[in-house]
């Protein structure tokens, strides 16, 4: 009878065998884990650097933003230069249209990246758990992204209300330029009504006058019959009073006579020519030549222009100022007059061109004036002086400023009590 052995059972008779080949499995199973794990930081990293290119372009957009609003506000301070702004505006917004471009980019990589860790999720139960922490870190994004949208919502709600406000200056403007074309338009008429009562007054000047020379010729014709033929039939009072009323016809004479010449200064055809202040200087001299003997004067010339003027009422100026010196001279010693003609350039305040001016100067030794009547001294009929003592109409300077307007020139008057007068006349040199 054979003897039955015994086999012993692998698990009981190699136990040190089978620990091996069980913890050889665990270190595969471990192996595979760590690989998992190596797998799941390159996708973390992944995603970690997608989420950081998406905060740089949520950055980026962010200052898109805030430039566009600083465009924006530059466009609102620049209305004048609206069309140069709403180029600005236009590649501010293409800025925007290329930004949001960059964001769908963007949002689209999110979207693999998504489709990406949803794979990865699938292959185990630990991918799960980080696809759940994933998921985590992609709603507190989204959340932000959520943020930037609503910060995107109030800059197109800003740059909305400064188009508005745009649109309102824009409008504003609008009714501006209306009230300044308006204003013109009644300015435009306002001087048309005005030269048309310039006309009127310088007819009726003209015309006035005109009518008024045949009665006082009457009045002084028949004065001068009864002072003639009836002086001795007169009284003592009743002679002065002839003489007065011959004196007062003699000055009604002189002022029609002025106000005859200022009309024609308005109405008379201007026809300039280019000439030589001197001679007609000299001209005037001659025509007064009686008075200025009579009076002893002293007439100083130098300098010597050529401007276009209109001959015969720069003789009427040039005779007034001079007519104006000897008349008001005084008794203690003889007039000195001096006339300088020179080429400067304006400095009074009325006018600050830099064109060329015929400068003219005309100074005397009189009575002068109160430098407060500066501005009056070219008023019609303004007397500074006793009637009794200097007669005269008060229209010759008004005259001489006419003159001078006609030549769109510039007179000024400058004196002192008892130190003389000073004349400054400025013509521009064609």
């Amino acid at each position: 009878m054979s003897e039955k052995k015994n086999i012993p059972d692998d698990e009981n008779t190699f136990p040190e065998r089978n620990k091996i080949n069980h913890n050889d499995e665990l270190l595969r199973v471990n192996k595979r884990l760590a690989q998992q794990i190596e797998e799941r930081k390159k996708r973390a990293a992944e995603l970690l650097i997608a989420n950081t290119e998406l905060a740089y372009q949520n950055k980026e957009k962010e200052n898109r933003a805030a430039e566009l609003v600083i465009a924006n506000r530059e466009l609102a301070y620049q209305n004048k230069e609206k069309q140069k702004r709403a180029d600005e505006l236009s590649i501010a917004n293409a800025e925007l249209i290329f930004q949001n471009k960059e964001k769908e980019k963007r949002a689209a990589e999110l979207v693999i990246a998504n489709t990406e860790l949803a794979y990865q999720n699938q292959e185990k139960e630990n991918r799960a758990a980080e696809l759940a922490i994933a998921n985590k870190e992609l709603t507190f994004q989204n959340k932000e992204k959520e943020k930037r949208a609503a910060e995107l919502v109030i800059a197109n709600k800003e740059l909305a209300y400064q188009n508005k406000e745009k649109e309102n200056r824009a409008a504003e403007l609008l009714v501006a330029n209306a009230e300044l074309t308006f204003q013109n338009n009644e300015k435009e008429k306002r001087a048309a009504e005005l030269i048309l009562a310039n006309n009127e007054l310088e007819a009726f000047t003209y015309i006035s006058s005109h009518h008024l020379q045949e009665p006082l010729r009457k009045i002084q014709v028949f004065s001068n019959r009864i002072t003639t033929d009836e002086h001795q039939n007169l009284t003592e009072k009743g002679k002065f009073y002839f003489d007065r009323i011959e004196v007062s016809a003699s000055h009604m004479q002189a002022l029609i006579n002025d106000l005859l010449t200022y009309s024609r200064t308005s109405v008379t055809e201007k026809k300039f020519e280019n000439v030589s202040l001197n001679d007609i200087i000299d001209e005037v001299l001659e025509d007064l030549n009686k008075e200025i003997t009579a009076k002893k004067a002293i007439i100083e010339i130098s300098g010597n222009c050529s401007v276009f003027i209109i001959p015969s009422q720069f003789h009427q100026l040039i005779c007034n100022l001079i007519s104006n010196s000897l008349k008001f001279s005084t008794e203690e010693k003889a007039p000195h007059i001096t006339i300088e003609t020179l080429y400067t350039k304006p400095k009074t305040k009325k006018n600050k061109s830099s064109a060329d001016y015929c400068h003219i100067i005309i100074t005397d030794n009189g009575i002068g004036f109160d430098p407060q009547f500066e501005s009056r001294v070219f008023e019609m009929f303004q007397q500074l002086n006793s009637k009794t003592d200097y007669k005269g109409t008060g229209i010759g300077l008004a005259i001489a400023k006419k003159i001078v307007e006609n030549h769109n020139g510039i007179i000024t008057a400058t004196g002192k009590v008892n130190q003389g007068a000073k004349f400054d006349i400025y013509i521009p040199v064609v």
